[in-house]
């Protein structure tokens, strides 16, 4: 006798108890499974037991049977981790082979009088708890998802509006039924299953975001990776791990993405399969389902600090020196137009929002972004957000609409969250018409890279202008770029700081002023190096001290540990 779990499309999940060995799939009458669908053949599939493992075999279906998103004819043994789709119907089987496979396994007997025997009990000791460890969290993994959907079940029969409800109230109503549902099932519930931790994960996935609820109230993790249901990987200290979480299934994940999304008005369905968004506390969000993801729905993650960084927290984490922090205030308090430039994941974003610091309160901040992520902390602040089409296709406002629409606000700076379309156009105009002191970032591996693509997304914009007249904009738009770098090792190093100086026999002139020179690494594997200056005065500071504005010329010496 086995069970299996089964979901057809969008119903509900379903339980199955099979008495015999066998269990025939398809839609005529006769099988011990009907299920009713176009694509699922009359005898479509056959789930059966061998030496207490299931296995499954197609019967010749035109559409096939699949298991983990491959066509099958013959697979096994299967596991509660593997799905199984035929037609429009998901299947899992249920624990219960695996534990009686676990009690019938002959497992090596360890011999008192072997030298080695007390080794060897140890280390079947260690096997045996790891695979007990595993076996409780299959187990708590299917008894969430049963629990989880007699939880949403009960609340529709007792036709509670969950919309007009806060976080808390939700959270205080479902902790009730949860109770109730649980003590009902007191008795079918496996007398070891860790009831604390059933309960926990059943209250996540249904009024919270599932296991990712913990990953998030880590401090140490920066970025969270849902690459499917079963695997959850995130980034701790510059490094790729698996998390040890899961969700119990897809529907889990789409309910965990459809949550954030929904009441930023946005949506994510087959005919538009990708968004973006962000967490209530500004982490930015990018969620991608099936036809185009092939394992299952994906989703990832990217942790905003809880407090807010400083140049002081970003010297401490050696990605910055003094000098160029005293540097980059200068720029900022002169209305230096600034592009942060680097890699995805480099922190261009973080160093946007430290940036931000050294703007005069008395002045006008326009933030424009495709999903708000800049925290400005600015009393005269208007942040602007980009909004995707409707289910008609129709009512899409782009990033450059918004960046036009600045230029009526009444901005002293304009901040584009990231320039990667013909919005740069617009942002280079605006940077030219009086707007000085205008930030933004751009996907770049080097400055010179920068201005590359800076020429290349002005031609996205449509308009038929030659490379010569792009190239006067930038280099007369353009002041200063900041290259950020992401290392091998996870950490992150401002690796140049340089001054575009003009436009000579059509190239644009770049000097630096500051750079990062590796070192080799350090016992850790930590990138190692200094910070130097190349020695080189920036062009418009004579004319800060031709109109009396004391700066000091000292931190562009080539020692910058001789700097205080």
């Amino acid at each position: 006798m086995f069970e299996i779990l089964y979901q057809q499309g969008r119903k509900r999940r379903a339980r199955h108890a099979i008495k015999g060995d066998r269990c025939a799939i398809g839609s005529a009458r006769h099988n011990d499974l009907v299920l009713k669908h176009r694509h699922i053949a009359k005898k479509h599939a056959t789930l059966y037991a061998r030496n207490n493992r299931i296995h499954i075999e197609d019967l010749g279906s035109i559409t096939g049977t699949w298991v983990n998103r491959e066509r099958i004819i013959n697979y096994g043994p299967l596991t509660e981790h593997d799905e199984i789709t035929i037609g429009d119907v998901n299947l899992k089987i249920g624990p219960q082979i695996s534990q009686e496979h676990a009690l019938n396994t002959n497992e090596p007997v360890v011999d008192g009088s072997d030298a080695n025997g007390a080794e060897r009990a140890e280390e079947q000791d260690s096997l045996s708890t790891g695979r007990q460890g595993r076996e409780q969290q299959k187990m708590v993994l299917y008894w969430t998802g049963i629990i989880h959907e007699q939880l949403i079940a009960e609340m529709d029969l007792r036709r509670k509006d969950v919309h007009s409800m806060s976080d808390d109230q939700l959270r205080v109503e479902a902790e009730t039924l949860l109770d109730q549902i649980i003590n009902r099932l007191a008795a079918e519930l496996p007398g070891d299953l860790e009831i604390v931790k059933l309960r926990l994960n059943v209250l996540n996935e249904a009024v919270g975001l599932g296991p990712l609820e913990r990953l998030l109230e880590d401090d140490s993790i920066t970025e969270i990776m849902v690459n499917n249901h079963q695997e959850v990987f995130v980034e701790r200290d510059g490094r790729l791990v698996d998390s040890g979480e899961s969700f119990s299934g897809d529907q889990a994940v789409l309910s965990v993405i459809e949550r954030i999304i929904t009441p930023l008005g946005r949506r994510i369905d087959e005919s538009s399969p990708m968004v973006d968004a962000r967490l209530k506390d500004g982490s930015r969000v990018n969620a991608v389902i099936p036809p185009l993801a092939i394992k299952g729905p994906s989703l990832t993650i990217r942790k905003f600090a809880k407090e807010r960084l400083t140049f002081e927290n970003i010297i401490g984490y050696g990605s910055i020196s003094r000098a160029m922090v005293d540097f980059l205030k200068i720029c900022v308090v002169q209305r230096k137009n600034i592009i942060v430039s680097g890699g995805t994941g480099s922190g261009k974003t973080t160093l946007l929002n430290v940036l931000s610091n050294f703007i005069p309160e008395t002045e006008r901040i326009v933030t424009v972004e495709d999903a708000a992520e800049l925290k400005l902390c600015r009393p005269n602040l208007v942040s602007l957000e980009a909004k995707p089409a409707n289910l008609e296709g129709r009512g899409a406002i782009t990033i450059r609409e918004l960046v036009k629409n600045t230029l009526r606000m009444r901005p002293d700076r304009i901040v584009v969250g990231e320039c990667r379309g013909g919005e740069a156009l617009d942002m280079l105009q605006a940077m030219n018409t009086g707007h000085d002191g205008s930030l933004t970032t751009a996907h770049a591996n080097s400055p010179r890279d920068a201005l590359s693509r800076l020429e290349v997304m002005v031609l996205m914009a449509g308009m038929d202008l030659p490379v010569s007249a792009i190239r006067e904009q930038v280099a007369s738009a353009v002041n200063i770029i900041v290259q950020q770098t992401r290392h091998a090792c996870g950490s992150r190093k401002i690796t140049k700081i340089s001054e575009v100086t003009g436009i000579e026999s059509g190239t644009i002139q770049l000097q630096d002023i500051f750079e990062f020179r590796q070192q080799g690494v350090d016992e850790r594997g930590k990138i190692r190096g200094e910070f130097v200056a190349t020695g080189f005065v920036p062009t418009f500071y004579e004319t800060l001290q031709a109109v009396g504005v004391p700066v000091d010329l000292s931190i562009f010496g080539n020692n910058l540990d001789d700097y205080r």
